[in-house]
C-alpha cells in the first residue's frame, strides 16, 4: 500500500518541495489513490489515510535509524547530534 501511494504521489505532486507545501494540499491531491484503495480493502478512507501515515512513520524511523547507524560506523556521530 505505501509503495503504490508513494507512487502515486510522485506522478501528482511532482517536484514540489513538501516541507513548503501545506499538508493539506498534499493530501487532497492523494486522496484518489487513497480513495481506490479504501473502496478495495472495503475500508474508511480515514484508516487508509492512518495506515498510510504510520507506515510512512515506520520507514522514516527506519531510514533515520540506518542513517545514523553509517555515521557512527564512520566516526560523524558528532556531525548529526544536535547540541
Amino acid at each position: 500500500m505505501l509503495d503504490r501511494i508513494n507512487a502515486y504521489a510522485e506522478q501528482v505532486l511532482g517536484d514540489i518541495d513538501p516541507q513548503k507545501t501545506r499538508i493539506s494540499f498534499q493530501l487532497d491531491k492523494l486522496k484518489p489513490i487513497m480513495q481506490e484503495i479504501a473502496d478495495e480493502k472495503g475500508m474508511k478512507l480515514e484508516d487508509i489515510f492512518i495506515k498510510y501515515m504510520d507506515l510512512a512513520s515506520l520507514v522514516s524511523a527506519k531510514q533515520n535509524a540506518m542513517l545514523k547507524e553509517d555515521f557512527d560506523e564512520n566516526g560523524l556521530t558528532n556531525f548529526v547530534e544536535m547540541p
